[in-house]
């Protein structure tokens, strides 16, 4: 059994660990319930250690490294550096941030015993919850952050002994998994990535008691594909100083996202997003820096089609992403609140940051520190959000940022405005073309009404269809089509230019090309605009300018 940690035993854990993981593939696949169905966290965690692997094996050709050198910080680090560049999914990020809290602890150790790993472990736990947006317990963040408080209640400074208490608590810990996520009791499983990050830790008490190298089995195949509401993986490495306002964008866009640093300005990057997400996904790397190895996944493979061996590949049919080189950063930044796939990619094309319906003055603070950006206008589009706005403008300019709420009530409003905006003018008279903007642009909404009310058109019903128009009721019906023409003919029969229309989320295909035709007809000088805004509670909002 070895006292201290050296490079020789690194190896030995990162073979070991992947053995580990190639040995129990499929069954943790199997077990993958949270936070959506991902049917590969074991497929993706060996990937991961496959290229930590090959990150050591590598070094050793070019260096000539022995394997009995003491350089246990070189090692981990090119351990953790190859996880990182290699790393598939969100357990496998995870993991890669686990090793690189470690390496960082441990780079300057001259000796590594058992206080100095509790203290790695501590450092893995800390970096694990740091990568993750919405740190969420029951997961593999249960099982690190137990492994690192069993490792610090070990009296002594016995590498091997602190090493088996890590691995025991974290055992104990995903025993108890079920109990913290109720979807995890139901299915009747433990976490996946918490049962990886078990074995890795069994690997590595098996790493510091024998000197035998493990033996490599072979990878078994995958378990057949997942279903989730954000049916694609978007994940690409990203060179970038600052990363928070990524973080921000990409957690609006979709779900289990994971933003890892390596620690020398290289992030690995992985969102689940759905089809209409793909290219904001892409761009708001492009914002943040230079994004590289880009791939898109689908979550789902097509129905009735067999699973895939090994790595999971790009559908041919999804669109293609242009990724341009990033221009010199802007000093002015939008920060714009709504809700819908659609609103938000069209708000991120825009170039600003988008925050989601009803936010807390932090939230909204946040994006306008997280866009880096010297001079920021908010939009609420809202009139409940606009003392929040107002609120996040005066903590902002506390801090030195200067901000301007232009009181937008409606997404299509945020569009006109943003449509004029131009950086070239000063940023007191680009606020103004902005405030002119939006209040030249009439807004209006269908929606269902909640509950009996008398209002200006009339009386209404709980579940009639109401046509809002600058946010009083002129419309009332039951037909959707119907309510959404009259809507259209009171809004443009006060004068107007161009109409946009943004289609909600649960608005029939149909609709787009029966208000299209209708205008064709009855305005046919009126300019039309369609998008699919995917936002919820509004079937259609509409602007006129």
């Amino acid at each position: 059994m070895l006292e201290t940690l050296d490079a020789a035993a690194v190896r030995r854990w990162c073979g070991g660990g992947l053995a580990a993981l190639r040995a129990h593939q499929h069954e943790i696949d199997e077990l993958n319930v949270y936070p959506v169905p991902d049917g590969d966290t074991g497929t993706n965690l060996v990937l991961t250690l496959t290229a930590a692997q090959q990150a050591l094996d590598e070094a050793a050709a070019v260096t000539g490294e022995a394997l009995d050198t003491p350089a246990h910080g070189s090692a981990l680090r090119r351990m953790a550096r190859g996880a990182l560049l290699g790393a598939r999914g969100n357990s496998g990020v995870i993991v890669s941030q686990i090793l690189r809290g470690m390496a960082d602890s441990l780079a300057g150790s001259v000796a590594v015993r058992g206080g100095e790993l509790a203290r790695a472990l501590r450092s893995a736990s800390e970096a694990a919850y740091a990568a993750v947006a919405r740190p969420v317990e029951g997961t593999v963040l249960s099982v690190v952050a137990a492994a690192a408080e069993g490792a610090g209640r070990i009296s002594s400074d016995d590498l091997v002994a602190v090493a088996r208490a890590a691995a025991r608590s974290a055992s104990e810990a995903l025993a108890r998994t079920p109990q913290q996520l109720p979807v995890l009791a139901r299915a009747g499983v433990v976490d996946a990535g918490g049962r990886g990050l078990v074995l890795l830790l069994d690997a590595l008490v098996d790493a510091l008691t024998s000197t035998a190298p493990p033996a490599l089995g072979p990878v078994e195949p995958p378990a057949s594909g997942e279903s989730t509401q954000f049916g694609y993986e978007v994940q690409y490495l990203l060179d970038a100083a600052d990363v928070g306002g990524l973080r921000e964008t990409l957690g609006r866009l979709g779900d289990s996202l994971v933003v890892a640093g390596s620690g020398d300005g290289v992030w690995n990057v992985h969102v689940h997003v759905s089809a209409e997400g793909i290219g904001p996904a892409v761009e708001a790397g492009v914002a943040a820096g230079r994004p590289h190895r880009i791939s898109v996944t689908p979550l789902e493979p097509a129905h009735g089609a067999p699973p895939e061996a090994g790595p999971r590949r790009a559908a041919p049919v999804l669109p293609q992403v242009a990724v341009a080189a990033p221009g010199p950063s802007e000093p002015r930044g939008a920060v714009v609140v709504a809700a819908g796939d659609g609103l938000t990619a069209l708000f991120a094309a825009e170039g600003a940051t988008v925050v989601g319906r009803n936010p807390s003055v932090r939230e909204m603070l946040d994006a306008i520190t997280g866009s880096g950006a010297g001079s920021v206008v908010l939009l609420p589009n809202d009139a409940n959000t606009h003392a929040v706005a107002t609120g996040a403008a005066r903590e902002a300019e506390a801090a030195g940022v200067r901000v301007s709420v232009v009181p937008t009530r409606s997404p299509v409003q945020a569009l006109a405005a943003l449509a004029v905006r131009d950086p070239a003018r000063p940023f007191a008279d680009d606020v103004i073309a902005m405030a002119e903007a939006a209040g030249a642009c009439r807004y209006g909404e269908v929606c269902t009404a909640q509950r009996d009310s008398l209002t200006v058109a009339g009386p209404c019903r709980a579940g009639d269809l109401l046509g809002l128009v600058d946010g009083e009721v002129h419309v009332i019906g039951g037909d959707l089509e119907d309510v959404s023409r009259r809507l259209l003919d009171r809004m443009l029969g006060g004068g107007g230019e161009l109409a946009t229309l943004v289609l909600g989320a649960d608005a029939p295909a149909a609709l787009e090309g029966t208000l299209r035709e209708h205008v064709t007809h009855a305005w046919p000088f009126v300019e039309l605009a369609c998008y699919a805004g995917g936002q919820p509670r509004y079937h259609l909002l509409v602007g006129v300018e």
